[in-house]
């Protein structure tokens, strides 16, 4: 390509902004950045500007915010941009802009498609105990997640993975996977686009605040697994022995029968919850209004649960 790469950017979240910096490449022009509009946040509820747009002013770059992309068409023809990168923009970006891009849009997904479209994908593979995952580089299309994939990458999800370090891991990785779209593309190459396949489509539907609160009757692996699939957020929350506490580390471990919500040891390695099967071990946790402690210390404020 004997002239610069001229590109437009949507992204929001966290998530997005490596791949922000992966578009920031000599050759690159990146035309402007499209991110949500600033939204109250905190306690105060002052405006808050999204990582996104924070990552681009420290780059220099342009920031548009429009609260909706669906009389924008106007505005990225006079952008002119060969290509949209989309990344957890979190607005729908319209049929009609699609086509604008001489060479289309493009956009990461942080799953193996077809396999969890949609939301929360990376949450949802945590809850289905799936073994892997991975990013997908497609060729965006009306349809939710339905575009041909270019480019994908794997990882495995490890047992002590979080949501948090699951979505650290795959940000990084669909950054990389970006990068080696758009090297291909600088250097003249036009990307296979293969269909997804029809069969193994699984909707990664939006959390729920309801999904987070742990019931005791389901197995503990299951538990575990929420445990970790909402850390950092939704959080897991349940009742442990009269007291609501939100659980940041559990571990699913053997156990004999027992009522399901009752604590059947507490040491310092954890406080033993029966289950509807197997038994959950909770290590972290937080007592409303408190700070995130380990199960020992929580059991120094309750030293009652030390004689289960």
């Amino acid at each position: 390509m004997n002239r610069p790469l001229r590109l437009v950017f949507a992204g929001t979240p966290e998530f997005a902004v490596p791949h922000l910096a992966a578009c920031n490449i000599p050759n690159v022009e990146i035309a402007a950045v499209y991110t949500q509009p600033d939204r109250p946040a905190g306690r105060g509820r002052a405006l808050g500007s999204s990582p996104v747009k924070l990552a681009a002013l420290a780059a220099g770059l342009p920031v548009e915010q429009p609260e909706s992309l669906k009389s924008a068409a106007a505005r990225m023809r006079e952008l002119n941009p060969d290509l949209l990168v989309v990344v957890a923009y979190g607005l729908i970006v319209p049929r009609a802009l699609l086509t604008i891009p001489r060479l289309g849009c493009w956009n990461v997904h942080a799953s193996l498609l077809p396999r969890w479209r949609g939301a929360a994908p990376i949450q949802r593979a945590i809850l289905a105990g799936d073994a892997r995952t991975g990013v997908c580089l497609m060729r965006m299309q009306a349809g939710l997640d339905t575009g041909p994939v270019m480019l994908r990458s794997e990882v495995a999800i490890a047992p002590d993975d979080t949501g948090g370090s699951l979505h650290d891991k795959l940000a990084a990785l669909g950054a990389q996977v970006l990068g080696e779209g758009l090297r291909r593309a600088l250097a003249g190459e036009a990307l296979h686009a293969a269909a997804q396949p029809e069969t193994g489509v699984i909707y990664a539907h939006k959390l729920e605040k309801s999904e987070a609160r742990l019931d005791w009757n389901e197995s503990a692996i299951v538990l575990e697994r929420k445990v970790r699939a909402f850390d950092p957020w939704l959080v897991a929350e349940a009742d442990l022995a009269g007291e609501r506490v939100r659980i940041w580390g559990a571990l699913a471990v053997p156990g004999g029968h027992a009522i399901a919500g009752s604590v059947v040891a507490a040491g310092k390695n954890g406080i033993d919850i029966a289950c509807g099967e197997g038994v959950l071990r909770v290590t972290k946790l937080q007592r409303a209004g408190g700070r995130v402690v380990m199960a020992a210390d929580y059991l120094n404020a309750r030293p009652e649960l030390k004689r289960a």
